[in-house]
């Protein structure tokens, strides 16, 4: 909803703005830069200061521009692009002032009188504007811009006095309510302009003097100025804030109590309440951005304070408040900058109720803040180990009694779970305390009673990243899975498999984390507890089948991803085996034999259902071999007896297939006349017949000539399809044989209509018509894109080369890709040729891929990518031809060469023709380097790389830079991949296929002139010293990201035969080890887990870690596969258990006890309200007190405001309380309500060495009895009893008449 705040109400001008502006600064509006009357400085003088200006203002936009093109933080970036804005502004306005000066030149010349300056007031004259009145988008002058903005600040400040008036006021009431309102819109007035001001220029910003600022909107910000005004002064102040020191200056202002009692408004107020939010979300915003390189790793602190944090936390906690999701986000990202502060005022308990019991949306982004907060162990340690991440378990662990209502909650926590399990700090976590969290979301399978454990086997699924296939639902319904076969487009499914399985052997970073799950869990016992399921019920059911299949899951996953001594353990699945064994109970032996039985059938499916990519190629003992056989026996003994067949039974072929007796192509024989074509005219002797003698030939080609309307007017429909094959079938058939090579040259006119259709499009040729033959319509509608298959069929013979040649349809095709709007045509003709034979059709697809429209090019790459996927062996034209590719102009068609060229260049006998070529790739930048990493791995690519000095060029930048950039790509890759709300289709997923991506050192060292040059520069033992020096940093941010780059740049070289000497030279693998186990960064050592994976994929480097009992996974024959798995599990995964920190927060200031009766039992009362046991009967008493005369001096006075204001601000009152405590009171907060609850906090506040008396705790303040003494405590539910002997002091001094403590006896032992 659109309100006065966000309009800019620029056009509207206050008195006092204009007298201030050119007071405040003693400069004249920009329009008085040069005299009108020319009478101070002659008209080349005035000419010459402009044009001077001119050219500076360009020389500022030149900068700028070229400024813009440097790599910049976005602040900068902001600023830049703000100057840039306001210099083309002045260039443009003193564009306009020079034109308007040399008419003036010219008008003096010519003694036309000039308009002269009119006196203050007078309307300016239409010839001459003021800035203000300009071209809104112009951006106004600096200095005038300041001016306005001081002017500003000046009449905000003139609003706030006193206004005395020597007229008498005809009633003073009415007067009053008019001026205030008067005030409010002209304030409004002035803070909107003011905030259209900063919004134009930047620089202003920096300029005005915050605290002045502040100062003049105080008055607009007390209770008896308007919800709009407040909300407009706040609007203000967030406009005003620039930068840090900004915000800390703000910190200092006396802004606090406004802020703590606008949160506190009803939704009334909801324009101030969402203005108050955006001013602190300014603040966290600019706190968060680092200000230089030092900033990114230094502690950052909000500019906030306790109390308004309390504020804002209630706001958050309060389920019906509209602000609440923004304020949980913020509140998420404040514990991220400034932890400490959140801490302190509750923030971090109410962010952990929200992740157990608060709205679902929220859940994962919590989730996601609490895992950075678990990676740093400063950090972490505001969390208690065992019970404050845990909470996040409790809609899983708690569901038993909940019912079936509860499963959409434990759905969304399973999601939860799954983001933490996916993430290092989450995992390492949870197997603090003996996997004790891990083991209570495994037990939950183990509650016959609970319905909702269906929802945990599907989070189980989930989490290991099992696909289920279409038949698993057979499988869990009981029913027999020997009905299933193979889909019909199984062929097709393979071709697919094979395009993106490249290599099945490797296994992907995934493979290494989901293997590192699978252990722990089934450390943790998951295979009992589902062996438990099954012995719940002999008959079996869903769920334990379900069960079943995900015991059968995790095993084939172990037998896959684990070193085969740990997959054993696994797979011998004791427990089942002993129940399958025991033959003293029945029931035991059904449940066992059953689950072996299904995990067999379900294995064996597996198999016959879904083989491997490698056993896709068909088998010569496979069980279909002998249809295939069959079937292709059949066909060539068909194609044997067509060409064998008499004479006789020829001739009533042909007749019987219509084609001599009607032209009705609905009437023939469809399938006779294709057992014709594919048999019997295949003899030349037939052929020759059927031409001359029957002339069936002839009326059956005609049927196809273009211009007889019968074939390229049928409608494109799949039934009718079958024509253009039976066409292609005959022209195959015709090229077969002389008389059909001379029947089609100069017999029949099928070709020359053809080209007569191409020739009606042909611009340079004078014969276009209305409706051409291969309109857009009619290619797309009708069979007349058959014409293109058929050409295609003749460019697969030399013969039928020679008569497109003769008949010069490839200068059709020529002229075809001049068109600029019927690329469909080109796409058409390029996608149905065939180039295997050298000549025109290869020079058609070198023209449409230098085409001038961007599509065609980008459709012909694709197509030749095409070829180049689907050729057996690498093809030197074809690569030639893409390499050309790689130099176009538009980007989309480099990338998409680049793309096809890498995914050729897998091949090592295409890496090396390419490589031969020695293709220029300097121009290509960012997207041509993965191509040039795989150039590298190869002794002629690196030589090549070398002495174009590619190599020194990229070693210096993966050194300083690169190497920081390949981690956080692989992170974020990781963690989009393992998040649970990934998108398949994304595209970062997609770009990079979980494969460790290639690093530069990895690639270098498969080389031995690549490990020359690595050993000649010295970058491994800087590596190696480095990792030595700082492997268990545990506080620079900065440090473990050049850490874990390090880290990663060693594990791509330990990844190499080459390479793995350098890493036993520096002796840096123990180093490694170290780290990977004592690292208190669970992300640094998850970087160690996937780096041994590295080095493990070579035989050397898995036996010297086997040494250290780190044991890799080995393929069947033998070969390591990149990954490797700790025997000694708990040594890796838990980290260090730690004393959470005490948090001492503004609470710890203790204010002087009240004197005064009243106020103290006013104080206790509202003290009382905290604690929800007792805090129906406080707010009754408070209610009864506001109600007596004696208490009135109370609710009106500073100093009870103050107290109440501290108790509110150093305890958890929810928001409903703190309304109703701030509507008990009768001041008005305003400037002087504030200085003077400034003066209570320094008269009240309580000296360290203060200790309250015995007096003070003893009296009776209210019917509640004694003031219980409170620490930091903030439960709100439980209230610590004081000891016993005081008790008893405290009662023999001062007897209480009503206690609330219940009598207790202990009956039945003698002392």
């Amino acid at each position: 909803m659109p309100t006065s705040i966000d309009q800019e109400n620029s056009g509207i001008t206050h008195p006092a703005n204009v007298s201030s502006s050119s007071k405040s600064t003693g400069l004249e509006p920009t329009n008085q830069l040069y005299d009108p009357e020319g009478t101070n400085r002659d008209y080349d003088d005035q000419l010459d200061t402009l044009n001077a200006l001119l050219e500076r203002e360009n020389r500022i936009k030149e900068g700028a521009e070229r400024f813009l093109k440097l790599p910049l933080n976005e602040t900068m970036r902001l600023q830049v692009e703000s100057e840039l804005e306001m210099a083309t502004g002045e260039i443009e306005s003193l564009t306009r002032k020079i034109e308007l000066e040399t008419s003036r030149g010219r008008r003096r010349k010519n003694g036309v009188p000039l308009n002269r300056r009119k006196f203050a007031g007078q309307v300016p004259p239409v010839g001459v504007r003021f800035r203000a009145d300009s071209d809104g988008r112009d951006r106004d002058d600096f200095r005038t811009t300041l001016a306005q903005a001081n002017a500003c600040i000046k009449s905000l400040n003139s609003l706030s006095r006193p206004i005395t008036s020597p007229l008498p006021a005809p009633s003073p009431s009415s007067t009053s309510n008019i001026s205030a309102a008067d005030n409010d819109r002209s304030r409004v007035d002035i803070m909107n302009r003011f905030v259209s001001i900063l919004q134009r220029n930047l620089r202003v910003r920096y300029e005005i003097n915050l605290p002045e600022v502040i100062q003049a909107i105080i008055p607009a910000l007390s209770d008896r100025c308007s919800m709009r005004c407040r909300a407009a002064a706040y609007r203000l102040v967030r406009h005003a804030l620039v930068d840090s020191n900004s915000a800390e200056e703000l910190h200092k202002q006396p802004l606090e109590w406004f802020i703590v009692k606008s949160l506190a408004r009803d939704n009334k107020h909801a324009i101030e309440r969402e203005q108050v939010i955006k001013l602190i979300r300014t603040i966290v915003d600019i706190v968060s951005e680092p200000r230089d390189r030092r900033s990114i790793t230094a502690t950052k602190t909000i500019p906030l304070s306790e109390p308004i944090m309390r504020a804002f936390v209630a706001v958050a906690e309060h389920a019906e408040d509209p602000f609440r999701p923004v304020c949980i986000q913020t509140l998420a990202e404040m514990v991220l900058i400034d932890i400490d502060l959140v801490a302190r005022s509750g923030g971090i308990r109410f962010l952990l109720h929200a992740l157990g019991e608060g709205p679902v949306e929220v859940g994962p982004i919590l989730a996601a803040t609490f895992l950075h907060i678990i990676d740093s162990p400063r950090t972490r340690a505001y969390l208690h180990l065992g019970t404050d991440l845990e909470i996040a378990l409790s809609a899983i662990t708690d569901a038993y009694g909940k019912g079936a209502d509860h499963a959409d909650r434990m759905r969304s926590c399973t999601k939860t779970i799954q983001l933490m399990l996916r993430t290092w700090s989450g995992l390492m976590y949870f197997c603090l305390g003996d996997q004790h969290a891990i083991k209570s979301i495994i037990d939950t399978l183990r509650i016959p009673s609970l319905e909702t454990r269906e929802i945990v086997l599907d989070m189980f699924f989930d989490l290991f990243n099992i696909k289920a296939p279409q038949w698993y639902k057979t499988f869990i319904d009981g029913r027999r899975l020997t009905m299933y076969r193979k889909p019909r487009a199984f062929a097709d499914q393979l071709t697919d498999q094979k395009l993106t399985d490249k290599a099945p052997e490797t296994l992907k970073l995934t493979d290494q984390y989901i293997a590192l799950l699978v252990l722990v869990f089934t450390d943790a016992g998951l295979i009992d507890a589902l062996t438990a399921m099954l012995e719940e019920c002999t008959t079996g059911s869903n769920l334990s089948r379900k069960a079943t299949l995900l015991m059968a899951e995790v095993m084939r996953m172990a037998n896959r991803v684990l070193p085969l001594g740990v997959a054993a353990k696994i797979q011998a699945v004791p427990r089942v085996f002993n129940l399958a064994a025991d033959y003293n109970r029945g029931e035991h032996r059904i449940v066992g034999t059953s689950a072996l039985s299904a995990i067999d059938s379900f294995n064996r499916n597996r198999l016959r259902l879904q083989p491997s990519v490698r056993n896709a190629r068909p088998r010569a003992n496979s069980s279909e071999d002998a249809v295939r056989r069959g079937q292709r026996q059949v066909e060539q003994v068909k194609i044997k007896m067509g060409m064998q067949m008499d004479d006789k039974t020829f001739q009533s072929s042909l007749l019987e297939t219509q084609v001599m007796l009607t032209k009705d192509s609905a009437k023939w024989n469809f399938e006779m006349l294709q057992e014709l074509i594919e048999g019997p005219l295949l003899n030349p002797k037939r052929l020759e017949e059927a031409i001359k003698v029957a002339r069936f030939m002839r009326r059956l080609l005609s049927f196809f000539h273009p211009f007889t309307h019968r074939f390229s007017d049928l409608p494109r429909k799949q039934p009718n399809v079958r024509w253009v094959r039976l066409g292609c079938s005959l022209l195959t058939t015709l090229l077969a044989s002389p008389d059909g090579i001379r029947f089609l040259a100069s017999e029949d006119d099928l070709l020359k209509q053809i080209v007569k259709c191409f020739a009606q499009l042909d611009p340079f040729n004078g014969t276009s018509e209305s409706d051409p033959m291969f309109s857009k319509y009619r290619v797309s509608e009708t069979l007349t894109y058959g014409y293109f298959e058929m050409l295609g069929t003749l460019s697969k013979h030399a013969e039928g080369i020679e008569l497109m040649e003769k008949f010069k349809i490839f200068t059709a095709f020529y002229h075809l890709s001049e068109l600029r709007d019927r690329e469909d045509l080109i796409t058409a003709v390029i996608t149905n040729l065939d180039y295997t034979i050298d000549g025109h059709p290869r020079i058609v697809l070198s023209k449409a891929l230098t085409s001038s429209d961007v599509r065609t090019r980008l459709y012909a790459t694709n197509h030749l990518g095409d070829l180049i996927r689907d050729s057996v062996t690498p093809v030197a034209w074809t690569l030639r031809l893409l390499l050309t590719q790689i130099y176009d102009q538009a980007p989309e068609v480099c990338e998409l060469a680049i793309q096809f060229l890498e995914e050729a260049c897998d091949a090592m006998e295409v890496l090396q023709l390419v490589v031969e070529m020695q293709p220029t790739m300097d121009h290509l930048g960012e997207i041509g380097h993965p191509l040039l990493l795989k150039f590298m791995s190869t002794p002629m690519g690196f030589r090549y790389l070398y002495s174009a000095g590619y190599i020194d060029r990229e070693m210096d930048m993966w050194f300083h830079d690169r190497n920081i950039h390949y981690v956080v790509e692989v992170e974020i890759f990781l963690s989009k991949v393992f998040s649970s709300e990934a998108v398949e289709d994304d595209e970062d997923v997609l770009a990079f296929d979980g494969v460790v991506p290639p690093h530069f050192y990895g690639e270098m060292s498969k080389t031995e002139l690549g490990c020359q040059v690595l050993s000649e520069k010295g970058h491994f033992s800087e590596f190696s010293h480095f990792v030595k020096q700082h492997g268990l940093e545990s506080e620079d941010p900065e440090l473990i990201l050049k850490l874990k780059s390090i880290l990663w740049a060693m594990g791509n070289v330990g990844a190499t035969e080459g390479g793995l000497p350098f890493l036993e030279e520096e002796e840096i693998i123990p180093a490694i080890l170290d780290i990977a186990e004592h690292s208190l960064i669970p992300s640094v050592r998850g970087t160690c887990f996937f780096v041994l994976g590295l080095i493990s994929s070579t035989s050397q480097g898995a036996e010297i870690l086997d040494d250290y009992r780190w044991e890799a996974t080995l393929s069947p024959l033998g070969v390591p596969t990149g990954l490797c798995i700790p025997l000694d599990l708990d040594k890796f995964i838990s980290l260090p258990a730690w004393d959470p920190v005490g948090v001492r927060g503004d609470g710890d200031s203790r204010l002087i006890p009240p004197t005064s009766h009243t106020d103290l039992e006013v104080i206790s009362a509202i003290e009382n309200l905290s604690n929800t046991v007792i805090a129906n009967a406080a707010s009754r008493s408070l209610a009864r007190m506001k109600s007596r005369p004696e208490y009135r001096s109370a609710f009106s006075s500073s100093s009870v405001f103050f107290r109440a204001l501290h108790t509110v601000s150093t305890q958890r009152y929810r928001l409903p309380v703190r309304r109703y405590i701030f509507d008990l009171f009768t001041t008005e907060l305003d400037g002087e309500l504030v200085l003077e609850l400034s003066a209570c906090a320094n008269s009240l506040r309580a000296p360290p060495t203060f200790k309250q008396s015995e007096a003070h705790i003893s009296r009776v303040v209210s019917m509640f009895g004694l003031k219980h003494t409170r620490g930091a405590s903030e439960s709100d539910d439980e209230d610590d009893d004081m000891d016993d002997d005081v008790d008893e002091t405290v009662n023999d001094r001062n007897p209480v008449m009503i206690t609330l403590r219940p009598v207790s006896r202990i009956i039945g032992f003698d002392n």
